[in-house]
């Protein structure tokens, strides 16, 4: 499904495959692969590629909004990142909310360098231990606790605990 997406929004916005490539910073031969399902981008690719389309992540893996939408937890969108990070599409996409379950192991992190976007985030830790870092500080947080913040800060979550952990984030608008 990923595949068809990209193309369809590169096309909608009149790219070549070489501008998309150009913009999101990855080779025309990868962007060509990806749209035609011969691989899978890893997470910072498609965030590359979504940047670049000016669009969240997650729309790129299809789905219509209705007004009612149930998301069964074996139907959930995943991505995974080499950085250890693991979400799944709580929402339905394509709202105005996006909301991720998101899982740390040990020594894992959100991304590898603390990253931007036009938006805001709100973090509840549902099991063991987070370190959010926003901007110049961190924030420890423990399961029930919650942290807030504008996602144009320069911003990451971490686990340099021995233990797993498990948070949701509703980010508005999505973006990412």
């Amino acid at each position: 499904m990923t595949t068809l997406r990209i193309r369809e929004l590169r096309e909608h916005k009149k790219l070549s495959l070489r501008k998309l490539a150009e913009l999101a910073q990855v080779s025309p031969g990868l962007i060509s692969q990806v749209e035609r399902g011969l691989t899978q981008p890893s997470l910072d690719t498609l965030r590359q590629i979504a940047k670049a389309l000016d669009t969240p992540i997650f729309s790129l893996l299809g789905d219509s909004l209705q007004q009612v939408s149930v998301v069964r937890e074996a139907d959930r969108m995943r991505l995974q990142s080499a950085s250890g990070v693991q979400y799944s599409r709580i929402s339905p996409g394509l709202g105005k909310i996006e909301m991720l379950e998101g899982f740390l192991p040990p020594g894992g992190a959100s991304v590898g360098e603390r990253w931007s976007h036009p938006a805001e985030e709100c973090v509840v830790v549902t099991q063991g231990r987070l370190l959010v870092d926003v901007d110049t500080q961190t924030h420890s947080l423990e399961v029930g606790d919650s942290c807030y913040f504008d996602s144009s800060l320069p911003h990451a979550y971490r686990n340099p605990y021995d233990a797993d952990v498990r948070f949701i984030v509703a980010i508005t608008p999505p973006s990412y």
